[in-house]
């Protein structure tokens, strides 16, 4: 082979080991890359500028609306904690209240019974009360006097419980209104910059809005199923009470219906 090929050759190999010059970012010599979007440095910047989302910042950018939701949550906790505690069988119907009264009467000591009943502040004791205060008018006065008490006691045990379904029901109401106040500054912001106003800020200005709608839900649904739960249970304790006082006033009923039959002879 000719030696100036080769030397020729070699200065192509050369050539293909040799290092190639960096360019800076900035420099006015740096040639776009076809097919590759080049991203300006101050945008990951901006990026990283953003305030980090906390729990606390969310809660504040709920505004008023989100507060009064809050305020809810609460209320609706003390009143599940209050009606945990108070619609239990043991406030319902007393341990050994149905046994003495019981026995009070079996033993034809139906003042002391009634004396006793006066005093206890129980769902048992109100419905016996109501029905031994009709002894003198015949059984059928005694057993409908009890059944209106019943009702009586039911129903405001129910009543008791309904401020959880309201509250269930004005929480998403509250933070359907919230959403629509947020979404409404939002645009309304973006018309005051004449439509030149960025995406990401109108994005970020419609999730802030529906902040109060998760808010509203998360109150909304804890309450609905406690009310669902509550409601239950007393629909439960008043159908064991009504049978308990059927048994307690069995004494009653065989008095008064003996003496019909006495006075029917």
């Amino acid at each position: 082979m000719n030696p100036d090929g080769l030397h020729v050759d070699a200065l192509h190999v050369d050539a293909l080991h040799l290092p190639v010059p960096e360019v800076e970012a900035n420099s006015p010599f740096q040639a776009p890359i076809p097919g590759v979007d080049t991203v300006p440095a101050e945008s990951g910047s901006h990026e990283s500028s953003r305030p980090r989302l906390t729990l606390w910042s969310l809660i504040q950018a709920s505004g008023l609306i989100g507060y009064i939701i809050i305020l809810l949550s609460l209320i609706s906790v003390a009143l599940m904690i209050e009606y945990a505690l108070s619609i239990r069988r043991s406030i319902l119907i007393p341990p050994n209240f149905a046994e003495d009264m019981l026995n009070l009467l079996l033993h034809g000591q139906a003042p002391i019974a009634l004396q006793r009943c006066r005093h206890d502040s129980s769902t048992l004791a109100h419905i016996l009360h109501a029905g031994m205060a009709q002894y003198e008018f015949g059984w059928d006065a005694v057993e409908q006097a009890a059944e209106d008490a019943t009702a009586e006691q039911a129903s405001r045990l129910y009543r008791k419980v309904e401020y959880l379904n309201m509250i269930g029901n004005i929480a998403p109401m509250l933070g359907l209104l919230g959403t629509v106040v947020g979404m409404v500054i939002a645009f309304q912001q973006m018309a005051a910059a004449d439509g030149y106003g960025r995406a990401a800020d109108l994005a970020e200005g419609i999730y802030l809005a529906l902040i109060t709608t998760i808010q509203g839900l998360l109150v909304a649904i804890p309450c609905l199923a406690a009310h669902s739960l509550f409601i239950n249970r007393i629909a439960t304790l008043i159908s064991e009470t009504t049978h308990v006082a059927e048994q307690v006033l069995q004494p009653i009923k065989k008095n008064l219906l003996r003496k019909r039959g006495n006075l029917s002879l």
